[in-house]
């Protein structure tokens, strides 16, 4: 149980049609059925009757859906308490990254923010492959380093940096001499899950999302390496991993497919000084986006 899972039983209960229910959290229809079911099990109850045409929510569903909503509106308003406090502060930015986030790209980044707004103050916060995109929708960062998969209605997303697609594989793995990998190399592999709800994660990951559901899984780009030394098989990461998440038991092999292309997503609502300092500092980057 998480609170994420709250968040979707409690979409559901005012849609009670699981595909928009699922676009309200840009993720696909069956990954939030999914997660649902998984929350129903955790509970040991059906909190809603469905078939092909119709949703509904149970009697326990109804209670279930009632203290989920005061547990997110208690989030909500500690949160709010907590907002003020923290931008009564001199420039302080919440930033939410993903895995390496900007990688070599990020000193400079934080220079050209720190001569737009002198005395601004940047906390970070991680942000997994699930939570990347409704962390900055929700508020609970201001702007964040993401995975781009596309624009979202409500996102306003600068792409950055971009770095090809790598194989993660073990360090006895016969791979490790490759130049480069194509999808029929590795066709008979087991693969680490990459976790995601966005249904254009699953086209970038290819082999790693195209595995038995009950293959290890991975929430966050960070655990990918330490989960093929782990396991033995292969994963799926950017090229810039080798230099981040580097471990002696594994290797990175460029691997054929689309590029990790990264970007830095804002609420386009949100236009405060301070976020409008991040994003200028982010068009005056050097977009050579070539990263390897």
């Amino acid at each position: 149980m998480d609170i994420e899972s709250l968040r979707y039983v409690v979409t559901l209960a005012d849609e009670l049609h699981f595909a928009r229910a699922a676009q309200q959290h840009f993720v696909t229809a069956g990954h939030f059925g999914r997660q649902v079911q998984r929350l129903e099990r955790a509970l040991g109850a059906r909190l809603f009757d469905r078939t092909s045409r119709h949703v509904e929510l149970t009697p326990v569903g109804q209670r279930v859906v009632s203290h989920a909503r005061a547990v997110l509106l208690a989030l909500d308003e500690l949160r709010a308490s907590v907002d003020p406090l923290l931008r009564t502060e001199a420039g302080v930015l919440r930033v939410g990254v993903l895995g390496f986030g900007m990688a070599e790209r990020w000193p400079l980044l934080r220079d050209l923010v720190g001569a737009a707004m002198p005395g601004i103050r940047l906390v970070y916060e991680d942000v997994d492959l699930y939570s990347q995109y409704d962390a900055v929708r929700r508020g609970d960062v201001d702007v964040a380093v993401v995975h781009y998969l596309g624009d979202l209605d409500g996102l306003l997303f600068q792409p950055v940096y971009t770095t090809p697609r790598v194989a993660v594989v073990p360090a006895s793995s016969p791979f490790v001499d490759a130049d480069r990998l194509f999808l029929n190399d590795v066709a008979d592999e087991g693969w680490v899950r990459v976790s995601g709800g966005h249904p254009r994660l699953a086209e970038w990951a290819g082999p790693a999302q195209q595995v038995p559901r009950g293959s290890p899984l991975v929430r966050t780009p960070s655990a990918v390496s330490g989960a093929v030394a782990t396991t033995g098989l292969l994963g799926v990461h950017g090229a810039a991993a080798s230099r981040y998440f580097a471990r002696p038991d594994v290797r990175f092999v460029l691997l054929d497919g689309t590029p990790a292309e990264v970007a830095v997503a804002t609420r386009q609502s949100d236009n405060r000084p301070i976020v409008q300092a991040f994003r200028q500092a982010v068009a005056a980057l050097d977009h050579d986006l070539s990263g390897t």
